[in-house]
């Protein structure tokens, strides 16, 4: 196998986020489905705090890793895991108001159904 060959960052990361955010919509189907609200919020949270992470990572893709850390790659494959942490605590703390929105809709379609 030759390195021409092999997918690029971008393609690699695209790929990450279609599955992540495939995997959300079905867990968030899921959990309607189960009529259980708790896993409707848990799961509301869960898609809000991949949107922020997808706000945050295009944001820092602009800065540079020269500073306090030393930058290079190491830096950057660690920044991602630091932006889906911040995310998490953003979406948990009240976030920007996705969950709330996802978790009134999913109840709405559940009540539709019954």
């Amino acid at each position: 196998m030759n390195v021409s060959s092999l997918p690029d960052v971008a393609e690699l990361d695209f790929a990450r986020t279609q599955g992540a955010a495939q995997r959300q919509r079905d867990t968030l189907n899921a959990a309607a489905a189960a009529g259980d609200q708790s896993a409707v919020r848990k799961a509301a949270e869960k898609f809000e705090s991949q949107f922020i992470a997808q706000m945050l990572g295009h944001m820092f893709k602009g800065v540079k890793t020269d500073g306090m850390f030393g930058g290079g790659q190491a830096e950057s494959t660690w920044r991602d895991f630091y932006v889906e942490e911040v995310s998490e605590v953003i979406a948990k703390r009240g976030g920007i108001g996705v969950a709330d929105i996802v978790e009134r809709q999913l109840l709405q379609l559940q009540e539709v159904k019954s």
